[in-house]
């Protein structure tokens, strides 16, 4: 999926579930920079057959570690809205379904990914703030193998589409 396609189609249609004020230019950069530097817009499932589903490459987590779809899922600030997504995408609201949805819905994975952006105390990020983005990233997707060399041509390729 091109990156415009990504942003006007599943991410707007996942932001259109979602409160207004969660639909900003940042957010849209910000959710479509970590689907490229996790997916490339390409993979759904995470190659070697790993645990990561949906362009944002989201791992289940567990209760305990509070990461992943157990992140948002237990989070104050985004579980109210998870539900309505859910709701919204016929998906029952457990942990387990929604990672299993993320693989095949893209609107789905798009508004879980702006729910953990949401989850983060920091305001997000000015739009032409690749370091400040990098800084969320690296706070809210805990990557196991972080690839700074590339997030600065993603954000970009990001801002251009949005």
């Amino acid at each position: 999926m091109t990156p415009r396609d990504f942003v006007r189609g599943p991410l707007a249609d996942a932001l259109a579930i979602l409160p207004s004020d969660m639909d900003t230019p940042k957010a849209r950069v910000m959710v479509t920079a970590i689907c490229l530097q996790e997916s490339g817009l390409i993979h759904r499932a995470q190659l070697g057959n790993g645990p990561a589903r949906g362009f944002p490459q989201f791992e289940l987590g567990t209760r305990q570690s509070r990461g992943g779809v157990w992140g948002i899922y237990l989070h104050d600030a985004s579980r109210f809205w998870l539900d309505k997504l859910c709701a919204s995408r016929g998906v029952q609201f457990l942990p387990e379904s929604i990672w299993r949805a993320l693989e095949t819905d893209d609107v789905l994975s798009a508004g879980a990914a702006r729910l953990l952006l949401f989850t983060d105390p920091k305001r997000l990020p000015d739009i032409d703030d690749a370091d400040g983005s990098w800084g969320l990233y690296l706070r809210t997707w805990r990557p196991g193998k972080p690839r700074q060399e590339t997030w600065p041509v993603n954000h970009r390729v990001a801002r251009e589409a949005v």
